[in-house]
């Protein structure tokens, strides 16, 4: 797996967020990419307007304790992806804050890409560009539906897709040719190469992309039907593996 994505420009780990298998793995093939080529690491778990305090603490300005209290950091955080974020540190290599805010996400949920619009210059900043280009029929998003049946809604959809096309335009805009670029994010945000992947491409196309994908079966012998065809890479995790939250 190592030898082939040093070959990429941009490498996208999806992972299952509660499991520690993918965690550990995140980590050490962070270490692993980094003996072959210059990085830039960038995560969901992150998001843009904490990009500031997250450099502060990368450039060890602040504490943990400092940036816990700044940051909206996740509750399984400290846990689960601090020692990439402290690899980066330690190794000097640029960590990237690429999600939306969770506010703006909500307002999309609520009120659909338009309540985007109300933003301030500022605000605007943290987010895609706007209109955030927007294809429902995706295979992904049709099963965000499917899955939510009575929960779910068109504005739902939008809300997910407000976070991959905020979470690809802050890895294109920090992608530095010669470079490769390694995202963490929950695997549903790059499966069958959607969610960000489909904005990477409508963007940069002729850049080579790679993903991992994290999954869970009860039977590690084979891959199960349903998880075939996910990512380049497909991580099989033991279901009885025990989890973080």
């Amino acid at each position: 797996m190592v030898s082939s994505l040093i070959k990429q420009d941009i490498v996208l780990f999806g992972e299952l967020h509660n499991n520690p298998i993918a965690h550990w793995l995140e980590f050490e093939l962070a270490q692993s990419l980094a003996e072959k080529r210059e990085l830039i690491l960038g995560a969901e778990m992150l998001e843009a307007d904490n990009q500031q305090v997250l450099n502060q603490y990368l450039a060890s300005e602040i504490s943990f304790r400092a940036l816990d209290t700044l940051a909206r950091l996740w509750p399984n955080y400290y846990t689960d992806y601090s020692p990439v974020v402290n690899f980066a540190r330690s190794q000097k290599i640029p960590f990237v804050a690429t999600n939306i805010p969770r506010r703006y996400a909500r307002m999309v949920h609520y009120q659909g890409f338009e309540a985007l619009d109300s933003l301030s210059q500022e605000e605007k900043a943290w987010i895609a560009p706007l209109p955030i280009p927007f294809d429902p029929t995706l295979p992904t998003y049709q099963s965000i539906l499917e899955m939510m049946g009575d929960h779910g809604s068109p504005k739902l959809v939008k809300a997910q897709a407000s976070k991959d096309a905020t979470m690809a335009h802050f890895i294109l805009a920090n992608y530095s040719p010669g470079k490769l670029f390694y995202h963490l994010n929950g695997s549903f945000h790059s499966d069958h190469h959607e969610g960000i992947v489909w904005y990477l491409k409508q963007s940069k196309p002729a850049l080579n992309y790679a993903t991992i994908s994290t999954v869970s079966q009860a039977d590690i012998s084979k891959l199960g039907e349903d998880n075939k065809g996910l990512a380049d890479f497909i991580i099989v995790v033991d279901e009885d593996m025990t989890t973080t939250y």
